[in-house]
């Protein structure tokens, strides 16, 4: 075999399905068999390291950190946007145009969707991509090349390389769907949560390590144009065209009208259409299509007369804030929420926002009896926008971070000064012990029905259970003398129990609590390692090379596991019967690489045990609908996932169908 040629051979094939997933929206193969492709030319690099170009796509995965990021200036200034929020304004827009061009001249318009996340500037020399920066003021911003090359929907070099330089702007962002997955995590691992998508995104590309940003699943689309050689387009369609069929992803939504009124019933039906895309937009950009007519209409200090935003009413509410708690969670890290007089925003009731952090709290300078304004956008968790007029406390910002820990009184601190969080310092902490046990007991872990949060809080205020392995402990009579609680609700509570001691490794160790291990990092180690005892035998070095476990979570799974605490913990679980293993994964089955959706009550299993099968069959679970979903498993009362699959003619399984799909796989 020609080593050079299959090198070249694979990249060029890569590429192509880079192309047809992020550009076309039309993939042609599985996840599974794109990372065999992926797999295949990194283990030919790292034989033949002479080989590696800094274009190839195993270079986009993230190096070492970078120190910090230098301030590169734009070859060609980036404008931001006036705003219009009626129709009527954007016709005053068309007729401020008509008085700076010919009488009579035609004008078409391009529209776009206004996708909410981080305006970006790619640099390309010679059709490779030579540098990435932000935005920031207009003049410069941040370089952050090291980050934008981890994003795989945007192309290392074109297709078509050969002009010497050539500016793109464009908006990195992220769907709603990675969003919430990457808040679930942070939820699970008690870390502050990002506040919507695009803090997400603009986080992500300012970390100065690599490969955080390439775990965040980030997405891009080209808009605009910046430097680029004369007279290599005539007009804003012809760009977007062309930069498509050269490899970078254009919204798909985007169309030329040649009047107004089509683009003012675009806006209408986006407007309406919103939160039916996987991905947040806050407006429509309307564009004046001939570039010789915007280079006529030309610029003001800040902004383009040839382009606006049709921004869109934000889903919106006021409302006050009756007081602010402080909620102690599984690792002791402490949360500031705001209690609100009901309100109803985006078809939602709401009357409790997390606050994230007390630093937050200093930053929109809130207090309690404060009326303020929440947004809310789609999925996205309520938030507090801005306070709206004072209450009539006097309390200090200061004053809300608790000297003592509201549930057992132990001392607060930060553990590091840069971090935002603080902690009780007490892990019998009453609070800390309830959390982790319902976090035991939760679907996604154990999946021990009926032990919700107000069993555990019963269980441990009596002094019943104090770690998880007292709940193996426990009795149909324990449970007897519990509030409400009678015959059937307790031998069916002792019932799920049992049945938990067979749940796989993956399971148990997310159960765990683990700093920083999530579903996804917990199925990880378990398919790595297999037993439970195999995994505490483990050496820091094995942790670390696994691809998907970074220094942070092998720190943290190494330090729990070799505590006595731990050992003791888990020789208790071992003699209640739990077995703690992984079944083997099935990679050769045909669900390898499939994705399934669940939405709806099973009747034969739990969501979990049908996930597990699938997992054990190597498919993958996805909490989101859209097109790369293979199949949506679909059981009693489904919710607007089943909808979203008919609309999407994604293949839909009644639980019977979903059996026989998991014995033929």
């Amino acid at each position: 075999m020609d080593v050079k040629k299959e090198i070249e051979r694979l990249r060029k094939v890569i590429r192509h399905h880079d192309y047809q997933y992020y550009v076309l929206d039309q993939p042609e193969i599985s996840d599974k068999e794109y990372d065999d492709l992926f797999k295949r030319l990194q283990a030919l690099e790292e034989k033949h390291p002479d080989e590696v170009t800094p274009d190839s796509p195993t270079q986009r995965v993230g190096g070492e950190p970078v120190k910090g990021f230098k301030t590169v200036r734009h070859h060609r200034k980036m404008y931001s946007l006036d705003n219009t929020y009626t129709f009527d304004e954007i016709r005053e827009w068309r007729d401020r145009l008509g008085k700076s061009l010919e009488e009579n001249e035609k004008v078409e318009f391009v529209v776009e969707l206004k996708i909410d996340g981080v305006s970006v500037n790619l640099m390309y020399e010679n059709g490779s991509l030579s540098a990435g920066a932000l935005r920031g003021d207009g003049e410069a911003g941040e370089d952050v090349t090291s980050n934008i090359r981890t994003i795989r929907a945007i192309p290392l070099n074109f297709f078509d390389g050969s002009r010497s330089r050539l500016e793109i702007r464009g908006e990195v962002f992220m769907s709603r769907g990675d969003f919430l997955a990457a808040n679930k995590e942070r939820l699970e691992n008690e870390e502050p949560l990002f506040a919507n998508p695009r803090n997400a995104t603009a986080g992500a590309l300012k970390t100065l390590d690599p490969k955080i940003v390439a775990k965040r699943r980030l997405l891009f689309y080209a808009h605009s144009l910046g430097e680029c050689p004369a007279g290599e387009f005539v007009s804003q369609k012809d760009f977007l065209d062309k930069v498509k069929s050269w490899g970078l992803p254009v919204n798909l939504q985007t169309r030329l009208y040649p009047d107004l009124e089509g683009v003012i019933d675009f806006c209408r039906r986006w407007q309406e259409k919103r939160n039916t895309l996987d991905y947040e937009i806050d407006g429509i950009v309307i564009k004046v299509n001939a570039l010789d007519q915007q280079k006529r209409l030309g610029v003001t200090q800040k902004s383009p007369r040839w382009a606006i935003a049709y921004k869109f009413p934000a889903q919106q509410a006021t409302t006050k804030i009756r007081r602010i708690d402080v909620s102690v969670g599984r690792t002791g890290v402490l949360t500031p929420v705001a209690e609100l007089d009901p309100v109803s925003c985006g078809g939602v009731t709401i009357s409790h926002a997390t606050l994230h952090n007390f630093d937050e709290i200093g930053r929109l300078g809130v207090h309690e009896g404060d009326k303020v304004l929440l947004e809310r956008a789609g999925d996205v968790i309520p938030k507090v926008v801005k306070v709206l007029s004072r209450g009539p406390t006097e309390k200090k910002r200061a004053s809300y971070v608790p000297g003592q820990c509201p549930s057992c009184g132990a001392g607060v601190v930060k553990e590091k000064e840069e971090e935002v969080a603080y902690r009780c310092v007490n892990p019998l902490c009453p609070a800390q012990v309830e959390r982790r046990l319902v976090h035991f007991a939760s679907r996604a872990a154990m999946d021990i029905e009926g032990m919700g949060e107000a069993v555990v809080q019963q269980l441990a205020r009596d002094g019943h259970v104090k770690d998880v392995s007292d709940i193996y402990r426990l009795t149909k009579g324990d449970f007897l003398k519990l509030e409400l609680f009678r015959e059937k609700k307790a031998q069916n509570l002792y019932q799920g129990i049992q049945r938990s001691k067979q749940r796989p490794l993956s399971r148990f160790l997310f159960g765990l609590g683990i700093r920083h291990v999530g579903e996804k990092a917990a199925l990880t180690l378990a398919q790595k390692f297999g037993t439970m005892d195999r995994l505490m035998q483990a050496s820091l070095d094995e942790l670390l090379s696994i691809h998907e476990v970074g220094e942070a979570i092998a720190a943290s799974v190494y330090g729990f596991l070799h505590r006595k605490e731990t050992a003791a913990l888990i020789e208790k679980l071992k003699k209640a019967g739990l077995e703690m293993k992984e079944p083997p994964r099935h990679a050769s089955s045909k669900l390898a690489g499939k994705i399934f959706v669940f939405t709806g009550e099973l009747a034969g299993m739990t969501r979990p045990e049908a996930e597990d099968l699938v997992k054990s069959r190597g498919g993958e679970v996805t909490s989101s609908v859209s097109k790369k979903t293979s199949f949506v498993v679909v059981g009693d009362r489904p919710g607007s996932k089943y909808d979203k699959a008919v609309k999407l003619k994604v293949p839909v399984l009644d639980e019977e169908a979903f059996r026989k799909v998991v014995q033929e796989g």
